[in-house]
């Protein structure tokens, strides 16, 4: 009996040996697949962040008229940090194609593309060659159609699209439609800022600038004294502008001061009869066109996406045959107050993509 007892206890001894050397071993095995898998994981990563992208291309997309300095400047910053800079490229498609065409085993790293925005026209940048200026709604229905060309696999994940031009970073729709002309198999991060980009000035070459604006029918300005009190009213928040002096000067005198771009714009309805049971409209004053235009949800739609107010516009009449005519045109008065550090010497701030406060990626 004891011999037996014996024997059943040498049995589980080895048993209990048995299982803790094959636990040691599975142990052993599954450190060093998990070893290798990080190691594998590491080497990925590795060889991500080791690609060789291109020296950064610029896009100067205009040119500049009459005393302007935007484009000029802009030539100037980018060629000062040289970057390769592309001329000649006036709509997306030509973007597009030339990024194609030049393509190398080296994927671009960064891409600016500078733009003198208008912030109520849309971009100052054709959808295709001849075709129309950027604009939410001209850029989608140009990609509905097929017509911007496909970009070919030159970009990575971590291939930025820089936009300098002014606040389209506010206009998230615009920034969607022009993100998806640049996607591939990898999505790149599109760079744009809420801020006026302004290049070529007086002390600096780049910086950015704050917005306000007031509006008035284009030649029936009620002063600079009204105006200077309603965007004052406007902006009762914004403490550091003296409006006045702000809308009576035209450049940067001394760094950060205020100062004011103006320009015009434009809005054009039109309504076709031929096929109407109504009657065309008669109007003998402007107000008559208001209060007609009021009275259409349509018309007051297409009005309100302007976000100018109906009675900023001077408005004209025209009919031809059986067709209505009505034309508005706003003049802008834009303040802008460039952006200076907060402490230290008086100097611009500088415009670092990198800075979240500045700049939105999405």
């Amino acid at each position: 009996m004891k011999k037996v007892i014996r024997t059943i206890g040498m049995t589980m001894g080895l048993l209990s040996i048995i299982g803790q050397f094959t636990s040691c071993v599975n142990t052993e095995k599954t450190e060093k697949a998990t070893k290798n898998i990080e190691k594998t994981a590491v080497n990925t990563i590795k060889k991500e962040t080791n690609i060789a992208y291109r020296s950064p291309v610029v896009f100067i997309t205009g040119y500049d008229k009459k005393d302007g300095n935007f484009y000029n400047g802009a030539r100037t910053f980018f060629k000062d940090k040289n970057y390769q800079i592309i001329e000649n490229a006036y709509s997306l498609e030509e973007i597009i194609e030339w990024l194609n065409t030049n393509a190398t085993t080296n994927p671009y790293g960064e891409i600016h593309i500078v733009n003198k925005t208008n912030p109520w026209l849309g971009m100052d940048l054709e959808t295709v060659v001849n075709g129309e200026k950027i604009t939410t709604e001209s850029l989608k229905e140009c990609i509905n159609k097929g017509n911007i060309p496909t970009l070919k696999n030159v970009i990575t994940n971590d291939t930025k699209i820089i936009f300098h031009a002014n606040q389209l970073a506010k206009n998230t729709a615009l920034i969607n439609n022009l993100k998806s002309t640049f996607i591939t198999d990898k999505t790149p991060q599109i760079i744009a800022s809420p801020y006026y980009n302004i290049f070529g000035g007086e002390f600096t070459n780049h910086y950015l600038a704050e917005a306000f604006y007031v509006f008035y029918p284009t030649a029936n300005s009620p002063g600079k004294v009204d105006l200077s009190k309603e965007i004052a009213r406007k902006y009762q928040n914004e403490k550091e502008v003296e409006w006045f002096a702000a809308l009576t000067n035209e450049k940067e005198r001394y760094i950060g001061e205020p100062y004011t771009q103006q320009y015009n714009v434009p809005i054009k309805l039109e309504i076709d009869y031929s096929n109407s049971d109504n009657d065309i409209p008669s109007f003998t004053m402007e107000e008559e066109v208001m209060d007609w235009i009021a009275s259409d949800e349509d018309l007051t739609k297409k009005v309100n996406q302007l976000n100018i107010p109906i009675e900023k516009f001077r408005w004209t009449w025209k009919v031809k045959n059986s067709k209505l005519t009505l034309k508005g045109m706003s003049t802008v008065l834009c303040v802008l107050k460039p952006i200076t550090k907060p402490y230290g010497d008086l100097e611009h701030v500088k415009p670092d993509t990198a800075n979240k406060r500045l700049y939105a990626m999405k």
